[in-house]
Formats: structure tokens, sequence, C-alpha cells
């Protein structure tokens, strides 16, 4: 099957139609040592069927999550998601259309972000929340930003719970702003001081529930002292499977919270596309980042759904934006719709106890190896272990082994002096067979 439409003569003839004569003519702005003197060592003049054989044969190379004992978190979780929900996203209607702009013609994909919406707000205990960001550590940065200019400072303390790449997205989009970001030291243990954080001059302070390193945060006592100095609190979620368990950081005063969605409804997918969560309180819902969809009426009384607020730089308000990011993850938020759909509040809540469930029996199963040390007092699905030596080292050889052992902190936060602890992560698809695997090869390990 021919799958290269373009012969000799389409190309001769698309070259007389632009006036050059050649393809290279094409690229001559690109500086001539910049070019590629031969051409790149890739099989040549392959047919459809060759090429799915070898990249067949490519992806075979990787190990995904479900191929053996896998306890990687640290912001992406492996979940199960039912096989319904793959179909549903791939439906023409929702998987051809790329954003809602005329109405008329957008209902049910107006409809699924109004569905979203409304399962975020509940979710987080929250007024409204937008048809959701990139992800959520563009979700974080954008939440500071906003703090910013709600409270006209521009000053955000970040929690040495916050996990690294977050912190790291927040202080690139707060320096384009000329924001000042004082981020903590890391905070495996959960016992900084942020109380001593908050002042006058501060916009926002940012904590994350659970942490990094997994600990459970109380919020109450920040948002008491947040709203007496008017810092807003943004609170900052990984794992959004936790919220089955978890007061909601709404209810518990935060102001402002963002998070990843992934867990529900998306896969891992290597790395990606993960859909982006952000709720916040009504009287701050013009300087929400993103788009809203609302609820409304035609002229005949029938109930229709629109884009109520469009806050994006490629829209009216242009340098009034108040968000640089131009989309939203639509197709992802498809999929966490019909996934919490599916759940239901009383699956979530079950799903959670299960994750929790797992966590406690791997926590219990690594904590009475010798030489091991579980840091937390508290924890939902994630934990840190303190192991003698090098703790990525250690992740190596169990990786050689067959066994995904977690995230040695040390890759993530170099040079702090936490080279022998390794964040740990249980979800509902940790078996028995593979905790105690776990824990058989990292005692023969040690």
């Amino acid at each position: 099957m021919r799958y290269l439409p373009h012969t000799d003569q389409d190309r001769a003839d698309m070259l007389r139609v632009i006036g050059v004569e050649t393809i290279d003519e094409l690229f001559r702005d690109v500086p001539a040592d910049k070019l590629l003197k031969e051409a790149v060592d890739l099989p040549r003049h392959k047919s459809e069927m060759e090429v799915a054989r070898l990249m067949r044969r490519l992806a075979a190379k990787n190990r995904a999550a479900g191929d053996g004992p896998f306890f990687l978190g640290a912001g992406a979780y492996h979940h199960h998601v039912p096989a319904s929900v793959d179909h549903i996203i791939q439906r023409s209607e929702y998987l051809t259309s790329y954003t809602p702009y005329q109405p008329e013609i957008s209902q049910g994909t107006l409809q699924t972000l109004f569905e979203f919406q409304t399962q975020v707000a509940e979710l987080t205990g929250t007024e409204v929340a937008n048809a959701s960001m990139y992800d959520g550590s563009t979700a974080t940065a954008e939440a500071v930003l906003m703090a910013c200019r709600v409270t006209k400072r521009s000053k955000a303390v970040l929690s040495g719970g916050l996990h690294p790449q977050y912190r790291e997205v927040v202080e690139t989009l707060a320096n384009m702003e000329d924001d000042e970001c004082i981020s903590l030291p890391p905070d495996p243990k959960g016992g900084e001081d942020l109380l001593a954080e908050i002042s006058e001059d501060v916009a926002c302070v940012v904590v994350q529930s659970p942490s990094f390193y997994g600990q459970l945060i109380d919020l109450k006592p920040l948002a008491v002292r947040c709203r007496e100095k008017g810092v807003l609190l943004i609170s900052v979620f990984t794992e959004v499977v936790s919220l089955g368990l978890i007061e909601p950081p709404g209810a518990q005063g935060a102001d402002i919270v963002v998070g990843e969605g992934q867990s529900i409804g998306n896969a891992l997918s290597f790395g990606g596309p993960y859909v982006g969560l952000f709720a916040t309180k009504q009287k701050y819902i013009r300087q929400m980042p993103g788009r809203l969809c609302g609820e409304t009426r035609d002229r005949e009384g029938k109930r229709g759904y629109v884009l109520t607020l469009n806050t994006r730089e490629q829209h009216i308000r242009r340098d009034k934006a108040t968000s640089n990011i131009c989309t939203n993850s639509g197709l992802c938020a498809l999929a966490f719709t019909a996934h919490m759909t599916l759940l239901g509040g009383d699956g979530l809540r079950k799903l959670a106890l299960r994750n929790h469930e797992r966590a406690c029996r791997l926590a219990d199963a690594l904590g009475a190896i010798s030489g091991v040390e579980v840091v937390n007092e508290s924890f939902f699905n994630e934990f840190s272990i303190r192991v003698p030596g090098d703790a990525a080292a250690l992740v190596e050889k169990l990786a050689d082994a067959g066994i995904v052992a977690g995230l040695p902190v040390s890759r993530l936060e170099p040079d702090c002096g936490l080279d022998d602890l390794i964040v740990v992560a249980a979800t509902e698809t940790a078996t028995d067979d593979d905790i105690a695997a776990y824990a058989s090869a990292l005692a023969a390990a040690l």
C-alpha cells in the first residue's frame, strides 16, 4: 500500500509554483554548517507493513508499567483505566474535535467540559473550576501568577514538600513576570514551619498534600494565618485519587487548588499527555486562567452550553489575558470525566481505600527489612523510605531484577543530602505477589 503520495513530478510542480528550483532553496536561511551532509541513518523505502513491524520491534524494547512489579509514582501513577474510557474518547465526534469555538455545533464537547468542571469543583471542595490546564506543573505556575495578580504582591513561598519539577516550572514562569519565589529546603518529614514564612508582603504560599515525599499536610492552620495576612493559600496535589479519602483542600481553606488529574482516566503513556486541574473561589473567577464553560438557555428556553469566559491571549483580551497557555487538555479531560462518571462518589472512595491499603501493606513489608526506614508518619498511597548507601544505585540494581522500585530523590534533588531516600508508590494495581517480590529483592540487595 502506497502511503507517500507525492511523485517526483508532483514535487517538481510544487517547486515551480512557488518559484524555486530545488528543495534545498527552501532552507537557505539555515547556516550551511548546520545542515546535515548525509542522510539520517534510517531504513529507506519501507512498505506500510514493514514500517509497522519495525515500530513494533522498537516498542518492544520499552518496559511498560504493567510488565512487572511497579512502584514508581512522584507525579505519574499506574492505575487501571477501564476499557470503556478508551472507547468513549475514540468516538469520532470527540477524537476529531479540537476546540468548541462554535457552540451551535459543539454542544457535546461543551457539555462534557461542563461536567468535567463540576467534577473537579466537587473533588477539590471549591466553587468553580476551569476546563483544564496542560498538566499539574503548569497549573501550579499559573496559580502563582494568578495570586500575584489578585494580591498585587510579587512574592511566592514554595513549600519544601512541593514536587521539584513543579517548583522549577513555577520559578521559570515567575521569573518571566519578575515575581520572586522563596523555595524552602526539601522537607521529607513534613516538619517545616510555613507559618513563619507568611507575612504582608507575600502573595501566596504553595503547599502540596500529599507532599512529594508522601506526607499529609494539615492546611487549616495555614489557611487561618494566610487570611490574617491577606495571603492566598495554593494547595497542590499530584495524586488526584487521594481526594477520594482526604478532606478536600477547599474545605480546609485553600484559595486555589491545582494538581494533576492523570490518575483518573489517563494512562501513564511514558510521560503524557496529562491533564491539569485548576479550581478556585467564585470571587477570583475573572483572574482564573484558561477557559470556563457555562450552562445557559437559548431563545426557545432549551438548555445549552457556551464558553462563558475565555481569558486566553489569542482571543479578544490579547495582552490583557490572564494566561499565556493557549489551550486545554480537552481529550484527556474527557477521559477523566468518563472514568470519574463510571466510578461515581462511592467508587472513588473504594478506589482510594484500595490504594491506601496497598500502600500500608507495602510500607509494612519494606519497613520490616533490616536497614530500611519508612520516613512518613502519614501517607496516602506514596511514602519515602531511607535505605543504606546510594538509593539511585539500589534502584538500578532492582530494575535489573525486573522491579521498578520507586524514584531515588537524588534524581530530582541532587546535592541536597538525600541520596539515601526513595519515594515509593503503591496503587490498586500492586498485587500481593508484587509487594512480596519487591520486599524480597530489596532485602537481598542490601
